[in-house]
């Protein structure tokens, strides 16, 4: 446990000054954040503080993190091997305060600084990226969480959802129960937990950081490989003589075989198909169907569904085709009769290999958890004494931005507003106050002088190698996946 610098006692109990909410903590209790404590009058932090730990082994190999390994001796033997993350490390608030850890390392000659905090958020939230050709709903629908709105539907990308969940005025701006649910989610998902989503008028959703997503209680498996069109692109040459026609059916562009280019370069002659849709150009067809569950993100059970009467002049009797979905997941051959209607036969062996094929190049399905925040001047407070200045440093790449060590993505214009991907940080690293925000690690690393320089609180550096090893410190091994944060230059 680590222990924070204010608190003010009141009888037996600890006023605790992290956030604003200010509990006043009885002995052997926690506060309304679960993150303070009051042990025997001492305000402590509950859970331990994480640094990084980088081991080289023989060969150059990283050794990676396993449970069960041996305990760490508390040595911080190498300055440039450890790097002090904010998990664990406690707030700046009530703002005026440095932030809790400002340590100095020396790497690769240089004396550089990192300065961490935990966050308090509540200019933030979740970037959702769902792998999944089925349609979740429409843009702008509502995303619920327990009947309560915590987001909402944005753009379809390729081969994914993509939704917005959290920001200030679902956590603050709603009812409180609103808030509340909104900051459970928030943190549920960023520490890489599943969450059951509900989107207005359309699909439950359980998704997980790093876990494919389960759409109306079906295990999404794979992403479509390409729309339709692609798809004929991409397969045209491995279906000739196989089948005379081929269709695959996409809620967005629906791709013919006969029509397409792929289809005309390869000399494929025509089969007399009418598809009924808005032709797009030779070959492409939008608005088939409507957006569902069924072939290819649209509504559909039967495909011939989206099939006009052939062409009599064209058609002929015992021409093949073949329907086939961007992920594989429906296919199905016919041959026409007598009348010119399809007629639904087994598959010949060698299309069933192609249409594997098509499986086979359709990646795993996903969820993408993308948390968001910006940084904003009371945070910036604990850095700097002018936080313009931690500003202006982080936009001339001076101070490299971290989050639990992981990398970041700063968004260009004004602000330290930034994305990272959950999955890169360590388990755990996410909290919460019940104002309602969400706390987050957030590290900053530069250069000493660059410290100095942007008026830094430089009396509160100490060196790295005066961290005490009995203070609720928990030693991870870096496994390889992140950028290393004490490297001075990093691609």
């Amino acid at each position: 446990m680590t222990e924070t610098p204010t608190a003010a006692a009141t009888d037996d109990r600890i006023r605790c000054d992290a956030c604003p909410v200010m509990c006043y903590i009885r002995p052997g209790m926690a506060g309304a954040c679960d993150r303070y404590a009051n042990d025997n009058g001492t305000l402590v932090r509950v859970d331990p503080h994480v640094l990084i730990e980088r081991t080289i082994a023989e060969g150059g190999a990283l050794v990676a993190f396993a449970a069960g390994s041996e305990a760490w001796n508390g040595s911080l033997t190498r300055d440039a091997g450890t790097f002090v993350t904010a998990i664990g490390a406690g707030t700046t608030y009530p703002d005026y305060k440095p932030a809790p850890f400002i340590v100095s390392s020396e790497i690769e000659g240089i004396d550089m600084v990192t300065v961490v905090t935990e966050g308090i958020f509540s200019y933030c939230g979740i970037k959702l990226k769902i792998d999944t050709d089925r349609h979740l709903g429409p843009e702008q629908a509502t995303v619920r969480v327990e009947g309560e709105p915590v987001g909402h539907v944005t753009t379809i990308e390729y081969g994914s959802q993509m939704m917005s969940l959290g920001g200030v005025h679902h956590l603050t701006g709603g009812g409180k129960k609103e808030g509340r649910v909104t900051c459970d989610a928030l943190m549920a998902l960023c520490n890489k937990q599943a969450v059951e989503l509900t989107v207005d008028g359309s699909a439950t959703v359980v998704v997980q950081a790093g876990r494919p997503p389960i759409v109306n209680g079906v295990r999404e498996e794979r992403m479509r490989v390409g729309c339709g069109s692609a798809t004929i692109g991409m397969f045209a040459r491995q279906w000739l003589g196989l089948a005379d026609e081929v269709v695959v059916v996409d809620d967005h562009i629906t791709g013919v075989l006969s029509e397409h280019q792929a289809g005309r370069y390869l000399g494929i002659p025509e089969t007399g198909i009418k598809i009924k849709g808005r032709r797009s150009t030779p070959g492409r067809y939008f608005k088939v169907a409507e957006p569902g569950t069924g072939w290819g993100g649209t509504n559909l059970t039967d495909p011939l569904a989206i099939l006009g009467p052939f062409d009599a002049k064209v058609a002929r009797r015992g021409e093949t085709m073949l329907m086939v979905s961007t992920t594989g997941e429906h296919a199905a051959h016919f041959v026409l009769d007598g009348d010119l209607k399809p007629v639904e036969t087994d598959m010949p062996a060698p299309l069933v290999a192609v249409v594997e094929r098509i499986k086979e190049n359709c990646e795993p399905a996903l969820c993408t958890v993308m948390f968001m925040a910006g940084a904003g001047g009371s945070l910036r407070a604990g850095v700097t004494e002018n936080p313009i200045r931690l500003t202006r440093s982080v936009k001339d790449a001076l101070t490299r931005v971290t989050c639990g060590g992981a990398p970041v993505y700063v968004w260009p214009g004004g602000g330290i507003t930034f994305m990272v991907d959950v999955t890169r940080i360590p388990d755990g690293a996410f909290g919460y106050v019940p104002t309602p925000a969400l706390v987050a690690p957030i590290e900053f690393t530069l250069s000493r002088a660059d410290y100095a320089a942007l008026g830094g609180h430089v009396a509160e550096v100490r060196p790295i190698s005066e961290l005490r090893a009995n203070a609720g410190r928990r030693l991870l091994h870096d496994d390889g996946r992140n950028p290393w944060p004490l490297k001075r230059s990093v691609s």
